[in-house]
C-alpha cells in the first residue's frame, strides 16, 4: 500500500486494465455489428461512415476534458462517470432503432471509452516507476484486447442463439458490477490539488517531442478504428470471406495485438522502446500486404493476426515516452497526444468511407500501408531531435 495516500497500487492497476477492459469493448463494437446495423437501416458505405463518425467525435471530446480534469481532481470519479456513459450508449445500441438516438448512443460510447483510454493509461503511468511504465503499459494494452476480443468471440458463438441487443444487455450486467467495484477502492490523490497550472499546460502545446508522438497516433488511431470498422465489411464486398470467417479474422488481429504486448511487456525489460516500434510497424505493413488483391480466408487470418502484432508496439511506446517526459502533467499530456489520435479515427474512418463510395472499398488496405509509413517518418524525425 502506498502510505501517503492510502491506496494499493497493485489493486489500482488491477482497475486500471479492467477500464482498459471497457474501451476494448466500445472500440470493436460498432465495427463488429455494423454490417447488421447498416443492414436494418438500409444504409450504403458513406451512410455508414456519417454514423460511425459520431464514436470519434464523442471519443475526441472526452479525450480533450479528461487530462486536466484527471491532473486537478483526481482519477475515480472521472473513471466511475465514463464507465457509466459507455454503459449508457452500450444499452442505446441495444434499445434504440431511430437514427438521431442511435447517433447519440454511438456518441456516448465515443465520449466514455474515449475517457477510459486516457485515464486507465495515465492512471496505470502515474502508479508506475520510470522502469515500469513501458512493462505496465503494455501488460494494460493486453486487457484492451482482451475487452475488444470479447464482442466478436461472444457474436461469433453466441449469435445462434441471442440477437446482438441481448449480448449487449449481458455485458452492461458485467460492467455495472465493475462500477461498484470501482466506488469501493481508494484511489491517488490529485496530483495538482492545489490548482491546475493553466501556462504549463498550454505550453505543452509547443512541445515538439510531444506534438511528432501525438501525430504517431493520429495515424495510428486512425489505422486502427478502421480495422475494427471497416475489415469485415471490406471482406463482404471484396472476398467470398464469410461474414463468420470475417470476424475469426477480425479476433485473430486483437489476438495478435494481445500476445505481441504480452512479449513486449519482457522485452521492454531489456531492450528499449525505440528499438523496437520500427519493427514492429513493418509486420503491420506486411499484414496489410496479405489483405489485397481479394485474399481467401487463410490468407486474411494470416494478414490480421500480422496487423494486430504490428500495431502493438505503437500505443505503449508512446504513451511511455510521454509520461516520463511530462510526468507531473501526464493526464493533461495523454489528453493532448490523444485528442490527436482521435482526430485521426475522424479522418480515417470518414476517409476510408468516402474513398470507398468513389473508387471501391478495395482500397482499404492500402490507405492503411500509406498510413504506417508516415508513422515511420515521424518517428525517425522524434529520434533525430536532441
Amino acid at each position: 500500500m502506498n502510505q501517503t495516500t492510502g491506496y494499493r497500487k497493485n489493486l489500482i492497476f488491477v482497475i486500471a486494465c479492467i477500464g482498459m477492459c471497457f474501451f476494448g469493448i466500445a472500440t470493436i463494437t460498432l465495427g463488429s455489428i455494423l454490417p447488421q446495423l447498416t443492414e436494418k437501416l438500409g444504409f450504403d458505405n458513406l451512410q455508414a461512415a456519417s454514423l460511425v463518425a459520431f464514436m470519434p467525435v464523442g471519443s475526441l471530446v472526452g479525450s480533450i476534458f479528461f487530462g486536466p480534469v484527471v491532473d486537478r481532481y483526481g482519477h475515480k470519479s472521472m473513471l466511475i462517470l465514463c464507465s457509466l456513459i459507455l454503459l449508457l450508449g452500450l444499452q442505446g445500441v441495444a434499445f434504440f432503432k431511430e437514427v438521431y438516438l442511435l447517433q447519440m448512443s454511438i456518441f456516448l460510447i465515443g465520449l466514455g471509452g474515449g475517457v477510459l483510454n486516457g485515464e486507465t493509461n495515465a492512471l496505470a503511468s502515474d502508479i508506475s516507476e520510470p522502469h515500469e511504465k513501458g512493462t505496465r503499459l503494455s501488460i494494460l494494452g493486453v486487457f484492451y484486447g482482451v475487452g475488444a476480443i470479447s464482442i466478436p468471440m461472444l457474436l461469433r458463438f453466441l449469435s445462434a442463439y441471442y440477437s446482438y441487443n441481448q449480448i449487449l444487455n449481458g455485458l452492461g450486467a458485467i460492467m455495472l458490477i465493475a462500477i461498484f467495484f470501482f466506488m469501493a477502492v481508494s484511489f491517488p490523490a490529485p496530483k495538482q490539488a492545489k490548482g491546475f497550472p493553466i501556462k504549463k499546460g498550454i505550453g505543452l502545446l509547443k512541445e515538439k517531442g510531444l506534438l511528432l508522438l501525438s501525430f504517431m497516433l493520429f495515424f495510428q488511431s486512425g489505422i486502427e478504428v478502421c480495422c475494427s470498422t471497416w475489415t469485415t465489411s471490406y471482406f463482404k464486398q471484396v472476398t467470398e470471406i464469410t461474414p463468420a470467417q470475417g470476424l475469426t479474422a477480425l479476433t485473430l488481429m486483437i489476438i495478435g495485438l494481445s500476445l505481441s504486448r504480452i512479449v513486449l511487456a519482457v522485452v521492454y525489460r531489456t531492450v528499449k522502446q525505440e528499438k523496437v516500434l520500427p519493427y514492429s510497424l513493418i509486420i503491420g505493413i506486411v499484414g496489410f500486404g496479405l489483405l489485397t488483391n481479394s485474399p481467401d480466408y487463410l490468407r486474411a487470418y494470416a494478414g490480421m493476426f500480422l496487423i494486430g502484432a504490428g500495431l502493438a508496439a505503437t500505443f505503449p511506446t508512446i504513451l511511455s515516452l510521454i509520461g516520463g517526459m511530462f510526468a507531473e502533467l501526464s493526464g493533461t499530456a495523454f489528453s493532448i497526444a490523444l485528442a490527436v489520435g482521435l482526430c485521426g479515427q475522424i479522418v480515417f474512418n470518414y476517409s476510408t468511407g468516402a474513398l470507398s463510395q468513389v473508387f471501391g472499398i478495395q482500397l482499404f488496405p492500402y490507405l492503411m500501408i500509406s498510413g504506417i509509413v508516415l508513422m515511420l517518418i515521424l518517428f525517425k524525425i522524434k529520434t533525430s531531435l536532441k
